[in-house]
């Protein structure tokens, strides 16, 4: 099925921090113009409670997400899967576009060393959506 609406799927290991964070900046900067996935190769119970903060100190309520598993169905039906250090887990499907961003885990931490990780993670959402104009069609 051919749209016109991107789509992004946004994996790390919990789903419950950095995929999740970048999930809400995407959904809150692009809106309905771009559809919006996050799965983990080994999900949490629940999101991480510092990230839930730090998205709430730049107005972003994630907390209704829940961490979900990554499906095969999911890399598949997904333009672009951005991995965040989910290692080898991501099955390759021809015609995705696939980027590794390297970051800190906010597993653990407080909320001084998450922030820091949140503003990474935006400045790279605002790059993406500037780089899904380029992409020749969509699924």
């Amino acid at each position: 099925m051919t749209t016109n609406t991107p789509s992004v799927l946004f994996v790390c290991i919990h789903n419950a921090g950095r995929s999740q964070m970048a999930a809400g900046f995407l959904r809150h900067i692009a809106g309905d113009t771009i559809e919006v996935r996050s799965a983990g190769s080994i999900p949490a119970d629940r999101i991480n409670p510092v990230a839930v903060a730090a998205m709430h100190e730049v107005g972003i309520d994630i907390t209704a997400q829940q961490p979900k598993v990554l499906t095969t169905e999911a890399v598949r039906d997904s333009d672009v899967v951005i991995t965040m250090g989910c290692g080898d887990a991501c099955p390759i499907f021809p015609g995705t576009r696939y980027e590794d961003w390297k970051l800190d885990d906010p597993a653990g931490q407080g909320i001084e060393a998450v922030r820091p990780i949140r503003d990474d993670i935006r400045r790279r959402v605002e790059g993406l959506i500037a780089s899904l104009e380029d992409l020749p069609d969509h699924r």
